[in-house]
């Protein structure tokens, strides 16, 4: 929203209080709909859309029982479609209303943002131009507007410089292990817990989610004899926090049966860590940036949490090798033409 800020007077609310106008821009999108002469009040909490000023700017609007339409009179098309909650209509100003076979770039490129679960534009830029990834449309990704459930989902904080050599020379040969929870809410499958690892090499990960904490034993277990069948090579050692869940008998005996070594971070030094700990915030924020704009319950979030590891594996790129984690790991580069905006509506054919 571009705003010029002027006092103008003030607004007067149901209950008779009133709100300080600060000042009056423009709303929207100008490749969908632009709405301009927006007043910004003070202390207003929710976005009011005045249905009277939108018949004296020409629209048209029809509310029926579930949804409302905001249409052009003369041409009958729908502009915006709201969906009705409760007793608010709600509209998503920075979407399209339909579904069109035709889409134009600007629109296209916003719709692939949101595909690959809300990753930065510059990530996009460059997937592109050393084409990393398949399928991906020769766009330019452009950020000329803010995107909301971003916003809500990211937040900025200070970060350790990357280090400029690789610390291991092939796949599997050192492990990062985190275990981040518990969630405060229950996911669909009764899991509160989500064990992170990541390849340091490759930097694919994996999440597995967990009911407590005294089940990452049994998950890492699975996981090591899978991934030692599947690529024929052993894991030669690991690296966690002191936590319970990884220093204990079971994991021990493991551990030492299968000849893996076992690096601890120093107490109260995350940053020793810091490589799985990174990991957990980006995908702790790809999940709720997805889950604030799909509208999704929030036990919804492993699924998130799910989707945001699934993306992050296929299209970010590892700094020096140039390469994404997926490539990497299964040496040949992912295909994208599958991915879908986390919590679309989906139609099955007969």
């Amino acid at each position: 929203m571009s705003i010029i800020f002027k006092q103008e007077g003030h607004v007067t609310y149901g209950d008779n209080n009133k709100g300080r106008i600060l000042g009056r821009g423009s709303i929207g999108d100008k490749s969908i709909l632009l709405i301009h002469d927006v007043l910004y009040v003070e202390g207003l909490k929710h976005n009011l859309l005045s249905i009277s000023q939108l018949c004296d700017k020409g629209y048209q609007v029809i509310f029926k029982t579930k949804s409302c339409e905001i249409c052009i009179p003369n041409s009958k098309e729908v502009m915006l479609i709201g969906k009705r909650i409760n007793n608010v209509y709600l509209l998503d100003i920075s979407s399209p209303c339909s579904i069109g076979c035709l889409l134009s770039k600007h629109a296209e490129s916003w719709l692939w943002h949101k595909r690959i679960a809300h990753i930065h534009m510059n990530y996009l830029n460059k997937l592109i131009s050393k084409d990393l990834v398949i399928w991906l449309p020769k766009l330019k990704f452009e950020k000329d507007h803010l995107c909301e459930a971003c916003q809500k989902g990211k937040q900025v904080k200070n970060f350790f410089k990357i280090k400029n050599v690789v610390s291991s020379l092939k796949p599997l040969e050192l492990l990062h292990m985190d275990l981040f929870g518990p969630s405060r809410t229950m996911s669909l499958d009764d899991n509160y817990y989500v064990l992170v690892i990541v390849e340091d090499f490759s930097r694919y990960t994996w999440t597995l989610f967990l009911e407590s904490k005294s089940d990452a034993f049994s998950a890492f277990k699975k996981l090591v004899r899978r991934l030692q069948n599947t690529k024929n090579s052993s894991i030669g050692s690991i690296r966690s926090d002191l936590g319970g869940e990884f220093q204990n008998g079971k994991f021990n005996k493991f551990r030492e049966k299968m000849g893996i070594l076992h690096n601890f971070s120093a107490p109260r030094t995350p940053q020793q860590n810091g490589v799985v700990e990174r990991k957990n915030k980006s995908l702790e924020e790809l999940a709720k940036t997805m889950l604030s704009e799909s509208f999704l319950p929030k036990y919804f979030w492993a699924d998130a949490v799910s989707t945001s590891c699934y993306v992050m594996n296929r299209v970010l790129i590892r700094p020096i090798l140039k390469k994404t984690p997926y490539e990497l790991f299964n040496g040949r580069m992912p295909n994208i033409c599958h991915l879908r905006v986390f919590g679309c509506n989906c139609f099955c054919s007969e």
